[in-house]
């Protein structure tokens, strides 16, 4: 049962991340805000997620997987509830930083925990690369379900769903046994100590140049694919040429589930043990997505755009997953919830400041153009995720 837990959350938080683009369509109407306003929500939520980051991974140390779990489902869902009413650009503000808790807590709870309880914690890094196949799962069908029920259904009906939907789990989370045990006490201090770790510090500065990578894959990969259906056809028709994008998220999106689930299977069917070589699969990873993102770059048919996204997805899948197994590796136990608060932390401030300057640079200039500006983020993952790879453990 703790298994399902787990793999519940994270798929709660690709809920979570898909949610405001998933109802943006409706909602920027329904309030009655342009592009800007609703940046800024999104802003919002993303400045949540960060500084909850921190405070809850302390806290799942303390209190445990459970009650962290529940705080994630419940807190969510009451979000989305209110997103689901909220009439007015104030009335939804609020929602979004109680999101960024209600993400952070299932993000926290459901990484962590997936470590400990798949594959009976033998291999951290194979078990987070499978709990993170439903993140992509969760990413992938919240805009779907979404388009669906706003075809038959009311604004507030179809994002209520979507709420019910994450509270259910509440009730699993509540009875499940088994949970791992944490017997570690409330300490601020202590946590913050963990940052003077070298496996922190190059841990937290590699998922800044991953998360850096896949937010801005996630930002502007319809523009790219719109660019280049243009660039082969300028005959093409906005809608159609705007449908290619998107379809080109979707691919990027699957191939991602695909190769964490891939990359998982590699213990049990290839004797490979994932952990002590994460540090290599990253580094590898790395050099191709380098090499997909130069052929982007120069890219000019649609066909070419669609395989280098599936090619993209593949190969940025085991990164994440594979950096937090690694970590957790050369800490012990009782830490590793302020550890993935503090490099999850400092890992979206890539989301933060990279997909900007790439908008900054297509403002002159074109998507593709902008796409340089990852080659020296994909240089950086090469040599810290070796440096990573070699660091040696601590007592924690």
């Amino acid at each position: 049962m703790v298994q399902i837990v787990a793999l519940m959350c994270v798929f709660g938080l690709g809920m979570c991340f898909a949610l405001l683009g998933s109802i943006s369509v409706k909602l920027m109407p329904r309030l009655k805000i342009d592009a800007g306003k609703f940046g800024t929500l999104i802003s919002t939520f993303m400045f949540s997620c960060l500084i909850a980051s921190l405070l809850i991974g302390v806290i799942t140390d303390t209190i445990g997987f459970k009650w962290v779990a529940v705080i994630g489902f419940v807190a969510t869902g009451v979000c989305i509830f209110v997103l689901a009413t909220g009439k007015s650009y104030n009335a939804v503000m609020l929602p979004c930083i109680l999101l960024g808790i209600g993400a952070m807590a299932m993000n926290t709870a459901g990484n962590v925990m997936a470590t400990k309880v798949l594959f009976e914690g033998q291999d951290p890094a194979a078990a987070s690369n499978l709990a993170n196949v439903f993140f992509g799962l969760g990413l992938f069908l919240t805009p779907l379900i979404v388009s669906f029920l706003f075809r038959k259904t009311s604004y507030e009906a179809a994002v209520s769903t979507l709420g019910v939907i994450i509270v259910l789990p509440v009730i699993v989370a509540l009875f499940a046994k088994g949970y791992p045990e944490s017997n570690a006490k409330l300490d601020v201090v202590a946590a913050a100590k963990l940052l003077a770790e070298p496996g922190v510090l190059i841990a937290a500065f590699v998922l800044f140049c991953y998360i850096a990578l896949e937010s801005s894959f996630c930002n502007w990969l319809p523009s790219f694919g719109k660019e280049v259906v243009l660039k082969e056809n300028p005959a093409t028709e906005a809608a159609a040429a705007d449908a290619s994008g998107q379809r080109l998220l979707s691919f990027f999106a699957i191939a991602m589930m695909a190769g964490r689930f891939a990359t998982s299977m590699l213990p049990a069917k290839a004797g490979f043990d994932l952990t002590a070589n994460g540090g290599w699969v990253i580094a590898g990873a790395a050099v191709v997505a380098g090499v997909v993102i130069f052929l982007m770059m120069t890219c000019s048919k649609g066909a070419m755009a669609n395989i280098l996204a599936i090619l993209a997805g593949f190969f940025f899948a085991p990164c994440f997953p594979t950096t937090v197994g690694v970590t957790f590796s050369k800490f012990s136990p009782e830490v590793h919830g302020s550890v993935f608060g503090i490099i999850f932390a400092i890992g979206l401030a890539g989301a933060v400041i990279i997909p900007k300057m790439m908008g900054n640079v297509a403002k002159g200039a074109s998507i593709q153009k902008s796409l340089k500006l990852l080659l020296p983020a994909c240089a950086l993952l090469v040599i810290l995720a070796i440096i990573l790879g070699q660091i040696k453990g601590v007592a924690g």
